[in-house]
């Protein structure tokens, strides 16, 4: 067990503050996940090259693959590397939070900010919602102790990613998110308007768009809750080149579809200032990698195919900086 460390220690930034600016701004802070070191790399040089701020987001799942341990000093070492890399180039070092994403207890919010998260979610969203403010409430009480932010969410998203599993979307009520928020003290809310986890968003007939986002639904909670912090998890548009890649070199993923993404950019320009992107990432690193193992057959050096990817879901990471979230430049 490592000792307790507070999140501006290992330089982190307070993710309240980045939200309200991005508010301001009219654009949202993306909220990309990570699970190893090629990918943190990968986001941290997006973010600094397109000089946007950054919320570094770790699973349960992705933090027991990585070890508490090793995570918090990669958590640090990212920093540095993002700083270094930043006075390289002659650019602004850029604010980045790390941020716990569907934290499922408060033990589990507890450790993650003891080892210097500086933002925690916790989604109780499945249970009634007395229960979800009791236990959101009680997380709230332990994180503002150390200026640590706390994420809620009203409403269920459909779809797997990680320990995430939900057949349905259960749409967020609009009447419920004062009373939640008044409840609990969060700092941002994460609403359910159509968006859902993982690569098969929605089930489409040939020729069919997406269904679009329910905006009223947005447009009411903002009403409700004018200049606080809103979320879209599960927010990934999944790239058709991404995915016509891996099916070209021996995948299998058709059917894979996303949100569209001038929904995302409308959503960014209005409360909405975090936007999870989780699957994208995935899809690029897995692409990549397929396609120089295709057309290498003879390499067994990771490095040799975890460069290209890292490269792949840099530039995409980018791409999206610029052209959905408008993130960038923001720093």
């Amino acid at each position: 067990m490592i000792e307790m460390v507070h999140y501006s220690d290992i330089g982190l930034s307070n993710q309240v503050d980045m939200m309200h600016q991005a508010l301001e701004g009219k654009y949202a802070i993306p909220g990309y996940n990570m699970n190893n070191m090629e990918q943190m790399q990968a986001i941290l040089t997006a973010c600094v090259k397109s000089q946007s701020p950054l919320i570094l987001q770790v699973s349960k799942g992705a933090r027991e693959y990585a070890n508490e341990t090793i995570l918090r000093y990669m958590a640090q070492g990212g920093v540095e590397y993002a700083n270094e890399m930043a006075d390289e180039l002659g650019l602004n070092p850029i604010p980045i939070s790390l941020n716990l994403d569907h934290g499922s207890s408060f033990e589990l919010c507890k450790s993650c900010i003891d080892s210097g998260f500086s933002a925690v979610m916790i989604d109780r969203s499945q249970d009634s919602i007395e229960e979800n403010i009791k236990i959101t409430a009680r997380v709230v009480e332990y994180a503002h102790q150390f200026d640590v932010s706390v994420e809620g969410e009203l409403g269920v998203l459909a779809g797997i990613e990680d320990d995430v599993v939900a057949e349905k979307t259960t749409y967020t009520r609009p009447e419920d998110v004062e009373r939640f928020v008044d409840g609990t003290g969060v700092d941002c809310l994460a609403i359910a308007i159509g968006t859902s986890h993982g690569a098969y968003k929605f089930k489409l007939a040939p020729g069919e768009s997406p269904p679009p986002l329910r905006f009223d639904i947005l447009e009411a909670v903002q009403e409700k809750l004018p200049g606080f912090p809103i979320v879209l998890h599960g927010s990934s548009s999944i790239p058709p080149k991404f995915v016509d890649m891996i099916n070209k070199f021996g995948g299998d993923m058709e059917g894979a579809v996303g949100v569209p993404e001038e929904q995302l950019r409308k959503a960014a320009g209005m409360n909405v200032c975090k936007i999870n992107i989780d699957s994208d990432g995935r899809l690029a690193v897995t692409a990549t990698i397929r396609r120089v193992m295709a057309e290498k057959p003879s390499l067994f050096d990771p490095r040799k195919y975890l460069g290209p990817a890292r490269e792949a879901l840099a530039e995409e990471y980018i791409r999206k900086n610029k052209e959905v979230l408008g993130s960038a430049g923001k720093v």
